[in-house]
């Protein structure tokens, strides 16, 4: 499966790297990358293929986490 690359997505909106998503939920980057890795958060990669997640959808996960939800669970195909 591809994942969308920085060319895909609008200019506007800002994008996060593994250690700033980390710093907001605290946590280490490398479970950030297992989130990523397991589709629980989406990402777009960069040319250079690191990820970069979206700012808003980061955003809103922290929020659903603080009004007492959990992370989305992987989806089964």
């Amino acid at each position: 499966m591809d994942m969308p690359t920085l060319g895909d997505t609008a200019a506007q909106e800002r994008l996060l790297t593994p250690r700033e998503v980390a710093q907001l939920f605290r946590v280490d980057p490398k479970t950030v990358t297992r989130w990523a890795a397991a589709g629980r958060l989406g990402f777009l990669r960069t040319p250079g293929g690191h990820r970069r997640f979206r700012e808003g959808e980061v955003r809103r996960l922290l929020a659903s986490l603080s009004s007492g939800a959990t992370l989305p669970s992987r989806t089964s195909p």
